[in-house]
């Protein structure tokens, strides 16, 4: 299994006024990473879209081990717990470069559809391309340390 590795530099506005990073932006770090994953292993979203496929968030969860901090550098690690007919769950880890701590675990479930929202299987080149990511043994993946 292949992890997916996106490193992310942590901006005054990611963080709250505490200057830890606020809750919402791990969602966001880790769409960036699942972009990325497709992109780099796939083809860009916009071809897709193109053909008539689209991705929308169907579940997201998240846990929150330890805080990210202003000026931080992040790994965002992502890899594919599970395929289904139109569903892919994307397993995620963050953490924080210079140590190897996990800051924040978490798990999106993500679904294929058609430009009016209808489900649309995912077509198996895209099964294929992304299969070198699915982790068939992802127990405890996402609150272990850094995999390489």
């Amino acid at each position: 299994m292949k992890i997916h590795e996106l490193d992310v530099k942590i901006y005054y506005e990611d963080t709250d006024c505490a200057g830890v990073v606020y809750y919402a932006n791990y969602l966001k770090y880790f769409e960036r990473a699942r972009t990325e994953m497709f992109e780099s292993t796939c083809k860009p979203l916009t071809k897709l879209m193109e053909e008539g496929i689209q991705f929308v968030v169907a579940e997201a969860a998240l846990k929150y081990h330890r805080p990210g901090r202003y000026a931080d550098r992040l790994t965002i690690q992502s890899w594919i717990q599970e395929f289904g007919h139109v569903t892919i769950v994307f397993g995620h880890r963050v953490l924080r470069k210079e140590t190897s701590e996990v800051l924040v675990t978490g798990q999106v479930k993500i679904a294929s559809v058609s430009d009016n929202l209808r489900p649309v299987r995912l077509p198996p080149e895209i099964k294929e391309a992304m299969s070198i990511f699915v982790n068939d043994e992802d127990k405890g993946l996402a609150d272990t340390k850094r995999d390489n």
